[in-house]
């Protein structure tokens, strides 16, 4: 089989920071008086793992109550600005045009888009009108492993292929105000916006971490665990208190097999790209990989400076891995997502 090379991965975040402390000060102002429990719930956006984010409007439109079609709109204008963004400094630092992608692969589940955004990005640079576009929504969490995995499958077809994944996320603007339930109190304490690109090519000498090992497992019965509800303001968030549980507990298991197929082992990993999730997950996949705790400290501090961007996410932790060096080390990139599944990828230095 060809091997696929990863060529560049490069970010992009929105323009409105947001610090924790303002966070939490704006939360209060929405929920105190008509969450009972919001003194109890408010704890969360200390323990969050979170001091900072990115968002795609000011703090002062989440005040009131908006429409889905109002934050549509806005995910549309935001996401085609801030992938043409990622894309022009992927495909710069690979050395590449546009013209030379043979296939666009999107990945979002923050908001809908037909024609979806892969056609969009036609008009904001120059691939060829032949371009193979494959989106993929409903991946959350998971989508950022999950689409470098189709990516590699599809760099490492016929010849070998030029492939250009892209990757936004605008988790904030799923924000409902009329939900006053637990699981948004989380995803307003760590939810942040932001995109990603990545460059792969099949094939060939030089530069780039090759892509040895994708795969990804799905729990059964577990469509509860993670995703979306379709309410009549907007996707209403569902995430299962189980979530750390079912990594601790499971997570190894499958993880070995995953290495196991691809003839590694746990021990054969230098480094772990992991979607940190939140506070609470990043301790319990340190658990589950035996690492010491705050061992995924390139994951943290993701968490910590852009919080949650789901899919997003993980090519941030690459993107900071890349800067530190890589080279002649092996990486396990992870993350979960709704199904309730885990993608796993290896990178070789």
């Amino acid at each position: 089989m060809i091997t696929p090379r990863l060529l560049s991965v490069a970010t992009a975040v929105p323009r409105h920071r947001l610090s924790q402390s303002d966070a939490l000060a704006h939360a209060r102002k929405i929920f105190e008086e008509r969450v009972p429990a919001f003194a109890r719930l408010a704890p969360v956006y200390g323990n969050a793992g979170v001091e900072t984010r990115y968002l795609s409007v000011p703090l002062d439109w989440f005040a009131r109550p908006r429409s889905w079609a109002e934050a549509n709109r806005i995910y549309l204008q935001v996401a085609e600005d801030l992938l043409a963004e990622a894309a022009r400094k992927a495909l710069e630092q690979a050395g590449i045009s546009a013209a030379e992608v043979d296939t666009l692969i999107v990945v979002s589940s923050t908001g809908i888009a037909t024609p979806s955004l892969d056609a969009r990005m036609l008009r904001r640079l120059d691939f060829r009108e032949d371009v193979k576009r494959v989106p993929l929504f409903g991946l959350g969490c998971a989508g950022g492993v999950l689409g470098l995995g189709r990516a590699a499958q599809f760099a490492a077809s016929g010849d070998g292929e030029t492939v250009l994944l892209l990757v936004v996320e605008l988790c904030s603007l799923t924000f409902r105000w009329s939900d006053i339930g637990k699981s948004n109190q989380v995803a307003t304490a760590i939810f942040g916006d932001g995109a990603a690109a990545a460059v792969l090519r099949g094939g060939g000498d030089g530069d780039g971490t090759t892509v040895t090992a994708w795969g990804e497992h799905t729990w059964p019965d577990s469509l509860d665990v993670m995703g979306w509800s379709v309410e009549e303001d907007g996707f209403g968030v569902i995430f299962s208190p189980r979530i750390p549980e079912i990594v601790r507990t499971g997570m190894r298991g499958e993880v070995d097999r995953f290495l196991a197929r691809n003839e590694l082992t746990l021990s054969d990993i230098d480094l772990f790209a992991c979607h940190p999730g939140g506070a609470k997950v990043a301790d319990a996949l340190e658990e589950a990989f035996g690492l010491p705790g705050g061992g995924l400290a390139q994951s943290r501090s993701v968490l910590r400076d852009y919080g949650n961007m789901s899919a997003a996410t993980v090519f941030f932790v690459l993107e900071r891995m890349q800067a530190d060096g890589i080279d002649g080390q092996r990486v396990l990139v992870q993350a979960l997502g709704p199904g309730f599944t885990a993608g796993f990828a290896v990178l070789e230095g």
